[in-house]
């Protein structure tokens, strides 16, 4: 297959491009600079502009883009970019691949998106893909991010929304300060820790990623977490016991909230989410449990 990946030079890019490769895909990507190489293509997302050269021979499109929702404060500037970043990634490749539909076999589109889609309050029954989406900021965010790919899914193009939470691996993305924290004896369980948070191994996530695009069903919005979700105190007991260190530090609510704002929220809310279409639809986890996603997120590949 090929492979066109936008925002491919993060950690979830990086680690998708190294999975790609290693099993003899073709992958090519877009850059906002001046190509370098036969495998990268000049895009401006602000701009609504892509080189048409990028989608020749394609069969996945994968957009990663968007700017960090941690750990600047969300001030009324972060907000707008945190928003527009999104917007105009995956719109821009949204059209682009509309304009193209019809004439050539079109490729797959796969837009990440969010699992803070359905909020930080949560009942006594997990919200699935089917779930309404929350009312808090980062919530109606994701919702315009996947309204971005509208046009694509009008086009005709197969569109899936990986909507994405906390991808764990040993040394990059969020995991990382939480590894580092742990191994000097300063991991803590946030507030009473009874609040359920959603995770993902990074290799379930790039399983995920390229059953969507080998799966010709797969369409719409999937949840990308564990199937069997696990609270604040499950999640740090588990950590504790992977690393061989005591959990016996407690943050406060207040702390968390004072610290990161409305940030916090994502940490100390309640986000009760599981990826029922997902394990409809056929996909296996290879780490199901808070435990195998500790295991599979600190085993060194």
């Amino acid at each position: 297959m090929r492979w066109l990946l936008a925002g491919a030079s993060g950690f979830l890019g990086n680690a998708l491009r190294d999975r790609l490769a290693g099993e003899g895909h073709e992958v090519v990507r877009l850059v906002r600079r001046e190509p370098a190489t036969s495998t990268e293509f000049r895009w401006d997302p602000y701009a609504g502009e892509v080189d048409p050269a990028a989608f020749a021979g394609v069969d996945a499109v994968v957009n990663l883009g968007g700017a960090p929702v941690a750990p600047l404060p969300w001030t009324t500037r972060r907000r707008e970019q945190i928003l527009a970043s999104r917007i105009a990634t995956t719109g821009t490749l949204a059209r682009s691949l509309a304009e193209r539909a019809g004439s050539d076999p079109s490729p797959v589109y796969l837009h990440t998106s969010g699992i803070a889609r359905y909020g930080t309050r949560s009942g006594r029954e997990p919200h699935t893909e089917d779930s309404p989406a929350g009312s808090d900021y980062l919530a109606q965010v994701t919702v315009r991010w996947e309204e971005a790919a509208y046009p694509a899914a009008e086009a005709g193009v197969r569109v899936v929304a990986l909507r994405t939470s906390p991808v764990l691996k040993r040394g990059g993305g969020s995991f990382l300060p939480m590894q580092l924290a742990w191994s000097c004896g300063l991991g803590a369980t946030l507030g009473d820790g009874r609040q359920r948070m959603p995770m993902i191994a990074l290799s379930d996530w790039l399983g995920a990623v390229q059953w969507a695009a080998d799966t010709p069903h797969a369409a719409g919005a999937y949840n990308l977490t564990i199937p069997k979700p696990a609270t604040n105190a499950e999640f740090t007991d588990a950590l504790a016991r992977a690393l061989g260190r005591p959990r016996f530090l407690v943050v406060p609510k207040i702390v968390v909230r004072t610290a990161l704002g409305e940030l916090a929220e994502q940490l100390v809310g309640d986000m009760y989410v599981v990826p029922q279409r997902l394990t409809e639809h056929g996909f296996v986890f290879g780490a199901p449990d808070v435990e195998s996603t500790v295991a599979a997120a600190l085993h060194k590949d």
